[in-house]
């Protein structure tokens, strides 16, 4: 997978990601207002395969579901960051949205291009060649991202045990 990337700072918390303000309004109306705080341009320049790239404590805040759904929804294909919000980190595979923690990423500029293998725990900037180190993916993860999430995951699962 590869992606342009959008670069966001430490504590980048649930309520930037999905603000509360719009949770009445279904996917559409909060996806469009996801990250606004941060930068008002993302939800309406993101692409599909883009990375989002964090620092420290990544999606901290509430146990908000929607702001891993609103990332998916805007068809952003991964999030980078040094660290992630327990909670968000799980509520992401949950919801098909590959999370990666990279130590490092905050080396990565924006719009660079990445590429990432997430079972090698190998991100590439494009640009310069340049190799970071993630933590690699197990692939019971892998396997939830593919799918899309934790519920086909565990519909393909009860199918195959008929």
């Amino acid at each position: 997978m590869s992606g342009r990337a959008w670069i966001f700072g430490d504590d980048v918390d649930t309520d930037a990601l999905a603000p509360g303000l719009y949770m009445k309004g279904g996917m559409d109306a909060l996806a469009s207002h996801c990250l606004e705080a941060l930068d008002p341009r993302f939800a309406g320049a993101v692409r599909a395969g883009d990375v989002v790239v964090g620092g420290a404590n990544f999606g901290m805040g509430s146990s908000r579901e929607q702001a891993a759904q609103a990332l998916v929804h805007l068809g952003v294909g991964a999030v980078v960051a040094r660290s992630f919000a327990g909670i968000f980190y799980r509520n992401a595979f949950n919801n098909g949205l590959l999370a990666l923690v990279c130590p490092q990423a905050g080396s990565i500029e924006a719009g660079q291009h990445l590429a990432l293998d997430a079972q090698a725990g190998r991100l590439t900037i494009e640009e310069t060649g340049e190799h970071i180190d993630c933590e690699p993916i197990p692939e019971h993860l892998m396997d939830l991202v593919r799918l899309g999430g934790l519920v086909p995951y565990l519909e393909r699962r009860s199918r195959s045990q008929r």
